[in-house]
């Protein structure tokens, strides 16, 4: 079996330390999350040697009292205002397209990912998080009333204006990232080169829905793009919100089914095995494909066991079992 070959996995080697592997998600920060327990946890993620923060222009609207978006970046700013030289230690990424225009209305109304509403969206990004760059941008959830060539266009303008580094998708079809990359390179810009979707140990049922985004589950078919175009896969929601090792979070419904209880067993196993808990092997399993995970984890505590996940030593024939479990894991 061949793996995903992307530059995360080139990059991401034993010489890196374990933080640097792993991507912050700052999703509720400013809002569920307060001030001094996100402060506490950022300093601690780079203190670990993390580097990688993400956010979006969205977050987090739906836990805000009026409705919408900018509290996340809002307190990233500050954060990085009361942490001179700090920027330069870390790799910023953020989102656009998934902001409400009208609150009520999510998510009809949203801000979408025309050029003029992306170049809108980004400067007010970079205003609340205090900086005149990110090192990452993403168009957050496809809009198919733009096409997706000027959307890729925009994109492009932003990393040859240096406003980002690159550019990625999140909760695309993989058919729409190859559009939007064979049109880019047509032109000879920069293509975006980067992909976020959820994804974790157990599958979901096919057909089933496992959050607000129809592809927001990392397809075998992106997997395949990611490994032949060289593009980084990240992943979110990796430990189903702690449902792996959490006795009071139970494992999501869409995930019910026989499939899960033959995973689940092997995942047991491999836990013992290697002394770790099931949220962590789960983390190590993720990196050994080359898929970056991504952790929105609220406590101190969860970050550092997160972090000791990624300096795990996995046996390659324990990983091997795992990939092998069943025929439905993507296969690069």
């Amino acid at each position: 079996m061949t793996t995903l070959q992307s530059s995360t996995q080139r990059t991401t080697t034993h010489d890196t330390p374990p933080a640097e592997r792993l991507v912050l998600g700052a999703m509720m920060f400013g809002t569920a999350v307060d001030e001094p327990t996100s402060f506490a946890v950022l300093d601690r993620f780079v203190d670990a040697g993390g580097r990688w923060i993400d956010t979006a222009d969205c977050y987090a609207f739906w836990a805000s009292e009026s409705g919408y978006g900018g509290q996340s970046e809002e307190l990233l700013g500050r954060w990085l205002a009361a942490r001179p030289g700090m920027r330069d230690r870390i790799l910023l990424s953020t989102k656009f397209g998934a902001e409400p225009r009208d609150a009520a209305g999510w998510p009809a109304s949203r801000t979408g990912l025309s050029a003029a509403a992306i170049r809108e969206q980004i400067t007010g990004s970079l205003r609340r998080l205090g900086t005149d760059r990110v090192d990452l941008v993403w168009a957050h959830m496809e809009d198919r009333s733009v096409p997706i060539e000027e959307t890729a266009d925009a994109c492009a303008a932003l990393v040859s204006d240096g406003v980002a580094a690159r550019a990625g998708t999140s909760n695309h079809p993989a058919w729409r990232v190859e559009r939007a990359r064979r049109h880019a390179v047509a032109q000879g810009k920069e293509p975006v080169s980067v992909v976020q979707h959820a994804y974790s140990y157990l599958q979901p049922r096919p057909g089933t829905l496992t959050g607000n985004h129809r592809f927001g589950w990392l397809s075998d078919d992106l997997v395949d793009l990611a490994a032949v175009e060289g593009l980084d896969v990240w992943a979110y929601t990796p430990l189903l919100s702690g449902a792996y090792d959490n006795p009071a979070k139970p494992i999501p419904e869409v995930f019910d089914h026989p499939g899960s209880t033959q995973r689940l067993a092997v995942l047991d196993d491999v836990a013992a095995q290697v002394g770790a808990s099931r949220g962590q092997v789960v983390l190590a399993w993720l990196t050994a494909r080359g898929i970056r995970p991504m952790l929105g984890g609220s406590k101190v505590n969860q970050l550092d066991a997160a972090v000791a996940a990624l300096a795990l030593e996995v046996p390659a024939e324990l990983l091997e079992r795992m990939n092998e479990v069943d025929a439905t894991a993507p296969r690069a």
